[in-house]
């Protein structure tokens, strides 16, 4: 294992080192209630979307489990309107609460007491919540080592050459969670760094070579021109032949 790992904490700690802390999630005083509704309103929109509506739900008083189970559909759409798909988001909004209510009494702290295996089949079994959804609410609102990943993952992973770029969601999982410790503050800033990437300098299109803390690891880098023959390191090398 150990061989397997340097190569993942060495981009880690490349991240870290360039972008720093990212203290991830970012919530105010709607707790891990506002955590679940995040991450169902970050479906396809930014950050900067879900923000705006999570800030209408705090104005209208919807976020907790009781408020929004209550609130008509169409007003908790108008609610979250920044977000996008907002009809679609109101209601799988609501097939949480409801959930929540069926289940757990309406209980979010009894949910995600829930072991990981046990939390992560409840939260699939919702309509709107896949595994990317699903893994957030684990690793952010109930602090379970889950690694989540997104399409940032995929994409740099698959520059650096350690991950097809068309690999299924539980494939790319499983590069970091059979590799890593599972600790929840690392998962939990691993993948806030690796957004910061994605986000900022790894973009799909024009990337930011030149200014990448991980030159010099990643086979894809376009500053270094083309006619120079790359060869990734040795450890990277021992990695995929493992994988």
């Amino acid at each position: 294992m150990r061989a397997m790992q340097e190569p993942l904490m060495e981009i880690y700690a490349r991240l870290f080192a360039h972008f720093g802390a990212q203290h991830w999630w970012p919530h105010s005083e709607g707790g891990a209630f506002e955590i679940v509704v995040g991450a169902i309103l970050t479906q396809n929109t930014a950050w900067a979307n879900v923000e705006k509506a999570l800030a209408n739900l705090a104005r209208a008083r919807l976020l907790t489990p009781t408020a929004m189970q209550r609130v008509a559909p169409t007003r908790l759409a108008t609610s979250i309107r920044p977000s996008g798909y907002f009809n679609l988001k109101a209601k799988r909004l609501k097939a949480f609460t409801q959930f929540l209510f069926a289940e757990h009494r309406g209980s979010l702290a009894r949910l995600l007491a829930l072991a990981t295996p046990d939390l992560r089949a409840a939260l699939l079994g919702v309509y709107g919540i896949g595994p990317e959804t699903a893994d957030a609410i684990i690793l952010y609102a109930a602090h379970q080592p889950i690694f989540v990943v997104d399409a940032y993952t995929r994409r740099i992973f698959a520059r650096l050459g350690l991950a097809r770029a068309d690999a299924p969601y539980a494939e790319l999982q499983a590069l970091f969670m059979a590799h890593l410790p599972h600790d929840e503050k690392l998962f939990n800033e691993y993948h806030a760094l690796i957004v910061a990437l994605g986000k900022n300098l790894c973009r799909k299109t024009a990337p930011r070579c030149q200014a990448c803390p991980l030159r010099g690891l990643c086979p894809a880098d376009l500053s270094i021109p083309r006619k120079r023959v790359i060869m990734r390191p040795a450890i990277f090398q021992e990695f995929r032949s493992r994988i």
